[in-house]
């Protein structure tokens, strides 16, 4: 059970990724990330500026001067930085727990403001509504976006969490 937000370490995982793929700016960065999230998501400038300036004060990356920007703040990921990227990339193998609390507790939590007596949203013309119809596009766009990433029609799982989790050998953190 995650107690936060985005499993931590994220960001910086995602901007050593787009680091080494080709020397970026901060800017370049928040677009990348909003982008690789449907849109969905985009980190803070106060969120990947500090990243960017820790990454060159540990010598993971340096920052380069480009003649066509003169202006902007590019980084280049260093051999250091390559290293430190092949240590996360492992740590973040172990994330997909944290992932799948965080996509499923939000899920809970818009199911809940949509059924639950105890919360009286109001339904505004014109905005999103907590109710059956938007909760279903909801889940209607994650089937979407799991057949086009993987390539195939999405087929129901019957397991219960306990039976899936024994199933591929998970312990069930409670």
């Amino acid at each position: 059970m995650r107690k936060s937000g985005p499993p931590k370490g994220l960001i910086a995982y995602l901007v050593l990724e787009l680091l080494e793929e080709k020397p970026r700016y901060g800017y370049e960065i928040l677009k990348e990330i909003k982008e690789i999230s449907g849109g969905h998501w985009e980190p803070s400038y106060g969120s990947v500026y500090p990243i960017l300036y820790k990454f060159e004060e540990k010598g993971w990356a340096e920052r380069i001067e480009r003649e066509d920007e003169p202006d902007r703040k590019y980084f280049e990921l260093t051999d250091d930085g390559r290293e430190e990227l092949e240590e996360r990339r492992e740590e973040s193998a172990e994330k997909g727990r944290d992932f799948a609390d965080v996509i499923l507790g939000f899920f809970h939590v818009y199911a809940a403001f949509s059924t639950d007596e105890r919360f009286e949203i109001p339904e505004l013309e014109g905005e999103w509504r907590f109710d059956e119809e938007f909760s279903s596009w909801v889940v209607e766009q994650v089937v979407r976006h799991h057949e086009h990433y993987f390539d195939t029609e999405f087929e129901r799982i019957e397991d219960r969490p306990e039976e899936f989790y024994e199933r591929h050998g998970i312990d069930r953190e409670d």
